[in-house]
């Protein structure tokens, strides 16, 4: 069949097209020839379609995600906000740090390695298009059953593609979450989170402004890799010409991007761009249209010139292609020849694809002929928007009227099963099985990574500055109060950080649903966001950006609702940190914070297949106190640990060992003191002499402290109940290894 033409078709309004097999509504497909004034050549079909998709237009969530504008605090740190690759933050001493949190769910279940490598492989390259090296990442994970077949399939590739990917690029992946439940079964979460770091005055934009000025591709050659649907107009529009069946998940290679990132840095230090966009989700579609969108409006691309791995490789593939490891800069004249030079040092492939217009359209030839004729905003940002139906589900009023019914331990034989219990849950169990095939600590800068509370990297080798970023979602809680849970697990992030004397900053997001077309579903979304815009303006802490991932369902079962919150924190010098336990005896064990009988949600009830009764509320105004406290006790506190999934059980287990310390304790109510999971408490150990400092900053804060215990010997004894460091770290170290090899 011809090549579909701008001029075809004008002539052609009545040819039919496969735009329902793209995913477009009839009135989607209606309105793109209402804005063209004419049907859409298959280019265009095929650049609206992916553009307008859920993916890449939030058309379901905008609605509802302009409250992170509306409702955003004052920030002096906030540099660059929602709306570019990924926000950046001011850390002071020149510094600026950029981080974002997004999703790669779907590609991960369809092939674990690739989609989780190329997950992490986009969002580091989000980072880079900022002008920041990146120097971290973490992966917020959700599985299916621990033990169901699909997830001994779907878990070790997964955790493969992000430690190969990641290790390669020579990037320490710094924290994250495992995490089961059988919600995810069909439909396992992978969420990549990276950092960056740079001066103020390296921050880069994506917009192609300047008439005159080069588009041009640089990086990995395109391949017929993540295309996807766009495969329908391959078949339907040019016949059995060509190869339709390519594969639907991009595949990577991070010693190419290792190189790019390199190159890219080199390239910023000389300023040689106007601005800059990576190909992740559209790929060239994308970055074209977004760059002329953010820039002057005109844009002129030889469509022809795109360097291929596949020389089959139709129009629309390459438009649509999400080959890895490729960037779009633009460029002026006068330092393209440098700009060359540079990428043929790196030994990247580089090619002027185009240039910036005064004109108004992105228009894209293929040899010579005219494919696409479109103004770019259209593609880019005016896609469609949803108020979508939403209604409370049935759900929520039956569960919440119900009572956690579980047995509560009070013997010190049943307490001490409890104890065990939970330090074997494949929630809370030991993930060195997982954490064991990342490398943590190169090059050199990570203060502390998974299991401690948070992640934290050095950015200065000189002042000691630093960052501490975590990552949180109690799904749980999500699923009986999604506008509670949002919050709660911005108070937990947030205390994440605090605990090792970092300050809270920001927050980006990644926020995982199940279908927008539920009303259901809908709700729950609508109810978090409201939830985390009033926590984030409550506390002070602007979104900078973040990431929707839906249709996260299987049939007609979707996921619990997961928003996971990331918070990035300052710490002036890392080498202050408070550790998460403590290396010596004698210390004095106290908990910071009251505990209530809050089973409901809780990694216990779970356990005994309960997922009902009413969520906790954030006191937020409690939890900022609480950071105060955390961060003036820094200067005396030897350890303080975050209390929250598996509660009290969970935070002694952990602490006592990491060091193999062991700790005596008595406990009132013992058995819900270990089992409740109130929200707000830390524990801290602290030298006895330094009890009148502490008793000081808890009446200052107005936060409850009760002393539990002291440390020392090799057991954790609770009250009678005695379990031996030895027989605990089994319990705690050997699930992971019993389920996955």
């Amino acid at each position: 069949m011809a090549l579909d033409t701008v001029a075809i078709a004008k002539t052609t309004p009545d040819n039919s097209q496969p735009f329902a097999e793209l995913g477009l509504k009839p009135d989607e497909y209606a309105r793109i020839k209402e804005i063209l004034g004419r049907r859409p050549t298959s280019s265009e079909l095929a650049m609206y379609s992916v553009m307008w998709s859920e993916h890449c237009s939030y058309k379901s969530s905008k609605v509802h995600l302009k409250q992170f504008g509306e409702k955003a605090p004052k920030s002096d740190a906030l540099l660059v906000g929602i709306g570019e690759n990924a926000g950046v933050v001011d850390v002071g001493q020149g510094y600026a740090v950029t981080f974002k949190i997004e999703s790669h769910n779907h590609p991960s279940f369809v092939e674990p390695y690739q989609g989780a490598a190329t997950g992490i492989g986009g969002i580091v390259r989000d980072i880079l298009t900022m002008g920041a090296r990146p120097i971290a990442v973490m992966d917020p994970l959700r599985f299916g059953p621990a033990d169901a077949p699909d997830t001994r399939r779907v878990l070790p590739g997964i955790i493969a593609g992000v430690g190969g990917y990641g290790n390669c690029l020579g990037l320490p992946n710094i924290g994250g979450e495992v995490t089961f439940d059988e919600t995810y079964a069909g439909n396992p979460l992978v969420n990549a989170l990276c950092v960056g770091v740079m001066k103020h005055s390296d921050i880069k934009l994506a917009k192609a402004a300047g008439a005159g000025n080069l588009v041009v591709l640089y990086g990995a050659k395109t391949g017929g890799d993540g295309i996807g649907g766009v495969s329908v107009l391959a078949s339907e529009t040019f016949g059995a010409g060509g190869s339709t069946k390519r594969p639907s998940v991009q595949v990577g290679d991070p010693f190419v991007e290792k190189v790019l990132i390199e190159c890219s840095l080199e390239i910023f230090a000389e300023d040689l761009v106007v601005g800059i966009q990576d190909l992740g989700g559209a790929g060239l579609s994308c970055a074209t249209s977004e760059l002329a969108s953010g820039g002057s409006g005109g844009m002129k691309v030889q469509l022809d010139k795109v360097p291929l791995r596949d020389p089959s490789l139709s129009p629309e593939e390459i438009l649509m292609s999400e080959s890895q490891e490729r960037m779009c800069a633009i460029v002026e004249p006068s330092k393209i020849n440098r700009f060359l030079e540079i990428c043929k040092k790196w030994d990247v492939t580089v090619t002027v694809i185009g240039e910036v217009t005064d004109g108004k359209h992105l228009e894209i030839t293929w040899n010579g002929e005219l494919i696409v004729d479109v103004p770019p905003r259209t593609v880019a940002h005016d896609g469609p928007v949803y108020n979508r139906p939403l209604a409370q589900p049935a759900y929520i009023d039956q569960v919440n009227s119900q009572k956690v019914n579980v047995p509560i331990p009070v013997t010190a034989a049943e307490i001490k099963a409890a104890v065990l219990k939970l330090a074997a849950a494949p929630n809370l169990a030991d993930k060195s099985w997982v954490t064991s095939q990342y490398d943590k600590y190169v090059q050199g800068n990570t203060i502390q990574s998974q299991p401690d509370d948070s992640g934290m990297v050095r950015i200065d080798e000189t002042t000691h500055l630093g960052v501490a970023i975590s990552t949180d979602a109690n799904a749980n809680w999500s699923y009986l109060n999604p506008y509670q849970g949002a919050k709660l697990a911005l108070a937990e992030a947030a205390r994440n950080i605090a605990t090792a004397g970092a300050r809270p900053l920001a927050v980006t997001n990644c926020l995982n649903f199940g279908s927008p077309e539920d009303p259901g579903v809908m709700w729950q979304f609508a109810e978090s966001v409201r939830g985390l815009a009033d926590g984030c303006l409550e506390m002070g802490l602007p979104v900078t950006g973040g990431n929707v991932s839906f249709y996260n369902q299987t049939g007609s079962v979707a996921i619990l609702p997961t928003p996971v919150i990331g918070v990035l924190g300052v710490i002036q010098d890392v080498r202050t940190r408070t550790p998460m336990s403590f290396t010596q005896a004698g210390l004095d064990l106290y908990l910071v914070g009251e505990t209530h009988e809050d089973l409901a949600g809780s990694e216990w009830a779970f356990l005994h297949n309960q997922r009902v009764g009413q969520s906790p509320d954030a006191d937020l105004q409690r939890e900022m106190r609480l950071i105060e406290l955390l961060l003036e006790g820094n200067s005396f506190f030897a350890a303080a640990h975050d209390l929250s999934q598996g509660g009290l059980s969970a935070g002694l287990t952990e602490m006592v060992l990491r060091h193999k310390v062991g700790v005596t304790i008595s406990l009132e109510n013992a058995g819900v003191s270990l089992i409740s999971e109130t929200p707000g408490r830390v524990l801290v150990a602290i030298d006895p002499s330094h009890t009148s400092r502490l008793e000081g900053l808890a009446l200052k804060n107005s936060i409850a402290i009760t002393k539990l215990g002291t440390t020392g010997g090799d057991s954790l004894t609770i009250n009678d109940a005695i379990i031996s460091l030895s027989e605990l770290s089994t319990a705690h170290t050997s699930t992971f290894p019993k389920l996955f090899g």
